[in-house]
């Protein structure tokens, strides 16, 4: 070991990171479960030195933050850039160390890498900044790199479409180069900037887990190397080649999470990142409304009187917010005009909304709106007077039958916010449903940058105001966006069995608070397939919970049940919205079962919904997690009212609550009673 190492550490509840260098390019000598205080760094940094055996050079060439391909890096380096057409091969020094930021220069080519890392709840937030004192062109810049988990067999990242989000990938680690790319200029349905490095044997609830979100919204790139020589690294960036030249580049926070307690213990740092430290709530103080949205009631085909009836059943359901979504502006009566002409409608507004924010309003119901200002349609006022806006070739395959505003620029930006702010001044509202319906024609970095100028701008200027993050449902959720927004519309699905899962595996990233979703009509709308109400209702009731169908097609009996669960919503809604999400290890694969659990451990609610026809006859148990194992709980069935008959037996839970530890919970766990596919047993727990 070099005599002249120098070492750092940095902790976050659960892990330890720890740095070294010789006097090049810091890099990570350890990423893991937290160490003791009192570790030796310099025993450690002995313990890991590489050997060296024929077949390779004489010497490994560092697995820094910013791997250098100057000094024979057999992998992808962390930087690839141009100055006047030749490539740049940088050999970076450490000069100075503030804190947690490191500063690297290679004086010769006149740049400078600065390495930054912050404590943010239980994660590490890390990024990279480079800076050039003459112009260059940015292949890929990586946020810090951190080496693969040797003890891991397996990268569980995140793919996904339209109605169909969060579908966790396995794939194996091998020798090579394992890659996702995001290039739609959104983060995506395809492929989200998450990732899961389970060591082998990792479940839900048991196991050491690494992870990483790379917290940016416009595209991205993650790759997983293993090397020849059996080592392996990650890096995150920017979506390759999405950015204009210059002098200065910085990477979006790259979060690490570490945990020993299964895939949960990442879930939840990134639950609580986001919740606690990410999201900028307008009025923390006041409880998660439940929404009305009237999209899959009307559609295009706005009428107040129409409108009126609608929200009067709404609110006696127990709505609290009214959100009028697409149709309400220009001559908008279907999806191929009128993007960008945010005036009202006068034909089907003739008063404007003032009308129907008030009857709104009479009701116990705030008002939210759906915009979608990224956009526009050809046949618009505002793409006739400033085609030069529109980002793209004028002959490019539209989506939607819409295009996209450059955001890069600042007459756009300039439009778009005298626009909203008119719209919001004008109007009691107190929630945007923002969509993105478009992927981007070209990919470029300065768009998201644009879009992020234009919402801080709006934040500034309405502060109470709320915004949901909608693309096309799930195309666009990650911190950045987060960080400027409140709320996430997951899926364009409201098909209950499908939102079972897609929530489910959400939720190794999204917490409650965050996560719409919506009791949708009887027969969906997006699958056709018909779900009775319990499901439906139960299923919306997991996360922050609305209701998006014509509420005037409800039978008495369906009302009865929907009011009901949202009542059950709103009495528990005061821990539940900063309970954390842990995903259920089910011994039977048709069961999706999560278990939230508040703050303080005090109580929790298990969710445990079937998904189709089990393999066997009988349930199969279902262990909890996260309990006191000494402690006794009281357990009770919340919607016991679902019994059918053909559950004969006496099973636990059928005719009241029961008192068992945390012991028999985790290690026996509950058989729950019979029941057919597509439905879901609600269980409660007390910590007595």
């Amino acid at each position: 070991m070099s005599d002249d190492l120098h070492l750092w550490r940095i902790d976050a509840p659960g892990q330890t990171l720890v740095l070294s260098s010789d006097g090049g390019l810091p890099g990570a000598l350890y990423w893991g479960p937290a160490l003791l205080p009192e570790t030796d760094l310099a025993a450690l940094a002995r313990a890991c030195e590489q050997e060296v055996t024929g077949g390779m050079i004489d010497r490994l060439p560092p697995l820094s933050l910013c791997p250098e391909a100057s000094l024979s890096f057999e992998g992808q380096p962390g930087l690839v850039a141009y100055r006047d057409g030749a490539p740049l091969h940088p050999r970076f020094r450490l000069e100075d160390t503030n804190g947690a930021q490191f500063t690297c220069r290679d004086r010769d080519l006149g740049l400078t890498l600065l390495f930054d890392f912050e404590v943010r709840g239980e994660t590490i937030a890390a990024s990279t900044t480079l800076i050039s004192d003459r112009e260059v062109t940015l292949h890929h810049l990586a946020a810090p790199v951190f080496p693969g988990p040797q003890m891991g067999h397996e990268i569980v990242d995140v793919s996904g479409r339209w109605i169909g989000e969060f579908q966790i990938e396995r794939a194996p680690w091998r020798a090579g180069i394992h890659t996702r790319e995001a290039r739609t200029g959104r983060s995506g349905h395809e492929h989200p900037p998450l990732a899961y490095f389970p060591e082998a044997g990792a479940s839900n609830t048991q196991g050491t887990v690494f992870a990483m979100h790379y917290g940016w919204s416009g595209g991205h790139v993650m790759l997983a190397e293993e090397l020849p020589s059996g080592r392996r690294q990650i890096q995150w960036g920017h979506a390759t080649g999405t950015r204009a030249a210059g002098t200065k580049f910085r990477t979006a926070p790259l979060y690490l999470a570490v945990s020993q307690a299964g895939f949960n213990g990442c879930a939840v740092a990134f639950q609580r990142l986001l919740r606690d430290h990410v999201v900028a709530w307008p009025k923390p103080e006041t409880p998660r409304p439940v929404h009305y949205n009237c999209w899959e009631a009307v559609y295009f085909n706005h009428d107040f009187a129409v409108l009126s009836e609608i929200a009067e059943r709404a609110a006696k359901l127990g709505a609290e917010r009214f959100v009028l979504d697409d149709g309400w502006f220009g001559r908008r009566d279907d999806d191929t005009s009128s993007l960008g002409d945010w005036d009202i409608d006068w034909r089907k507004w003739p008063e404007g909304l003032t009308p129907l924010i008030d009857h709104v309003e009479r009701l116990g119901m705030t008002f939210g709106l759906w915009v979608e200002p990224e956009m526009v349609n050809l046949d618009s006022d505002l793409a006739r007077a400033h085609p030069d806006w529109i980002l793209g070739p004028a002959d490019q395959i539209e989506g939607r039958q819409q295009r996209v505003l450059d955001l890069s620029r600042d007459d756009v930006r300039a439009h778009l916010f005298r626009t909203l702010s008119t719209i919001l001044s004008d109007n009691r509202i107190d929630y945007l449903k923002w969509d993105h319906n478009r992927l981007l024609p070209i990919t470029d970095a300065a768009q998201a940058e644009g879009i992020y100028a234009l919402l801080r701008d709006l934040r500034t200027a309405f502060p109470e105001v709320e915004i949901e993050s909608c693309a096309s449902g799930g195309g666009r959720i990650d911190a950045g966006i987060l960080s400027l927004t409140q709320r996430v519309w997951l899926s364009d699905s409201n098909d209950a069995l499908e939102r079972l899962r897609i929530q489910h595996d959400a939720a190794l990233f999204l917490p409650i608070a965050v996560t719409g979703s919506h009791v949708g009509p009887r027969i969906c709308h997006t699958s056709g397939r018909s779900i009775d109400m319990p499901m439906r209702a139960w299923v919306a009731a997991q996360r922050h919970m609305g209701f998006e169908m014509d509420p005037r097609e409800l039978t008495e009996a369906e009302a009865e049940v929907l009011t009901w669960v949202t009542a059950w919503w709103k009495h528990n809604r005061h821990w539940r919205m900063g309970a954390d999400i842990l995903r259920l290890d089910s011994a039977d694969d048709t069961v999706i079962a999560e278990q939230q659990q508040a703050a303080d451990g005090s109580r929790f609610v298990v969710f445990a919904g079937k998904a189709r026809t089990s393999h066997q006859i009988m349930p199969r148990p279902l262990r909890l997690t996260g309990l006191d194992p000494q402690a006794l709980y009281r357990i009770d069935l919340v919607n016991r009212e679902d019994l059918h008959h053909l559950s004969r037996g006496r099973t636990a839970l059928k005719e009241g609550p029961l008192t068992l530890s945390g012991q028999i919970l985790m290690q026996q766990g509950l058989t729950l009673p019979w029941q057919f596919p597509e439905t879901i047993w609600v269980i409660e727990g007390e910590k007595l």
